[in-house]
This record gives C-alpha cells, structure tokens and sequence, in this order.
C-alpha cells in the first residue's frame, strides 16, 4: 500500500495517490470522512498488474480518517501518517494529514 501527496499550489488542494497491491481481490474501495465511509463512493480501478489506484482531491490542511475496503474486509495503510482509535469501528483508523 502507499500514498502518495501531490499539493496544488493554485489551491488549497492536494491530489492523493492510494496505491493498494492486492493482486487477488476483486473490489477495492478507499473510504473515510471524506467520503462519509460510503464504499461505494470510491472504488479503485484495477491496473494490469494487479494493483488497485485512485487520486482524490482532497482540502489541504485537515486531517481524514480512511481505510481500505480489500472485498469486504477492512485495512490501514502502513504509511498513514498516524492512527485514530475510532469508537464507531472499535478499531484503529489510518489518518492523513495534509
């Protein structure tokens, strides 16, 4: 998994990069706050050589809890930039910091 930051420096944006490695999965959806957890919302597409991809535009200067949904089960990023326990979820949450 990895993420990559891309800030725009006509706008108060950056342009985020998820990368998941997950050959085998079918369906791989990144969700969090800023998406209100909807897995539908954002999918990523799968490349050729198994890897899934997706950029979202994000507001820069905020933080985002998020997981990955890898066909039905739940996984963080090992380069969130930190960890949120989250009541709702009973567990840990990645958290981006942009």
């Amino acid at each position: 998994m990895a993420i990559k930051k891309q800030y725009l420096k006509t706008k108060q944006t950056c342009k985020v990069t998820f990368t998941v490695s997950a050959k085998e999965a079918n369906k791989v959806s990144v969700l969090g706050d800023f998406n209100q957890w909807n897995p539908e919302a954002n999918e990523l597409a799968k490349l050729k050589n198994g890897t899934f991809k997706g950029i979202l535009d994000l507001d820069a200067n905020r933080s985002y809890e998020f997981r990955y949904l890898v066909d039905d089960q739940y996984f963080n990023d090992e380069q969130a930039d930190s960890y949120q326990w989250n009541q709702f979820a009973n567990a840990e949450n990645g958290v981006l910091s942009l």
